[in-house]
């Protein structure tokens, strides 16, 4: 990725600078000794690896039996887990978080424990609509958006306003012949996005298309035409910081 990353910003290839930054992943339950691991990303992302993402979706249900990587409960309230969280701070490095909203307490426990460090909340928080959860909206959608609230308490904490194409938030899109447009998209997605934007802010809100698993549901030009039809109200300077601002300065790129 490196590599690449190289090549693209020669400016030889056109304007746009891929893999400007790279997110990886490390075993955080190594304690303090994921430095180590970490510190070895850094020299081999040549100055362009900005954190980890890692993954701690959990679900008593049949929901969590269908995770790619099984993860205990509480994992982000683990002694052991934030021993090695504490080493992403001292190093500069930010942390993407995916989890089913659920677990968002969780994450706002670890937001407050750990205030100099940047935590990205992925995928609006991963609110569930499948399994147990299919038809429940009603029920859940006040207690996700009071998690949400309280997340954006917290300075360290942004959020990406997408994944919303995947078959867990319970849409059904990908049992259709045909894909939705984008006007279908951006009704069934605003309840979402909007209070995530009004909770935080656009300063500290970013579009993500989250290709490919949001395949799943739709077209990659539907998705985005669906956010800007979301946004078209919005003013210059706020559409600005929800596609490009806010990652620029979160993962340190160069904005646009």
């Amino acid at each position: 990725m490196n590599g690449i990353a190289a090549q693209s910003a020669s400016g030889q290839y056109g304007k746009t600078r891929v893999c400007e930054a790279i997110i990886g992943w490390a075993d955080l339950m190594l304690g303090a000794r994921v430095r180590e691991v970490l510190e070895a990303e850094i020299a081999a992302g040549g100055g362009r690896f900005r954190g980890v993402r890692y993954g701690t979706s959990w679900d008593a249900s049949i929901v969590g039996k269908h995770v790619s990587r099984p993860i205990p409960q509480h994992r982000l309230l683990d002694p052991k887990f934030r021993e090695g969280f504490a080493e992403l701070g001292k190093l500069g490095l930010t942390f993407d978080s995916w989890h089913f909203h659920p677990q968002l307490p969780d994450l706002v426990d670890l937001a407050r424990a750990f205030p100099e460090t940047t935590i990205i909340v992925d995928h609006v928080g991963g609110v569930l609509g499948v399994g147990p959860y299919a038809g429940k909206s009603a029920e859940i959608m006040p207690v996700w958006r009071k998690s949400i609230g309280e997340l954006a308490s917290c300075p360290n904490v942004v959020i990406k306003l997408g994944g919303l194409g995947m078959i867990s938030f319970g849409f059904g899109f990908h049992e259709r012949d045909m894909p939705p447009g984008s006007q279908e998209l951006a009704d069934t997605w605003r309840p979402y996005v909007e209070p995530c934007i009004e909770a935080f802010g656009p300063a500290r809100c970013m579009f993500e298309s989250n290709f490919p698993p949001d395949k799943q549901s739709c077209g990659y030009t539907e998705l985005w035409n669906a956010f800007k039809r979301i946004t078209s109200g919005a003013s210059a300077d706020d559409k600005r910081a929800l596609y490009s601002g806010t990652a620029a300065r979160v993962y340190r790129m160069i904005a646009p």
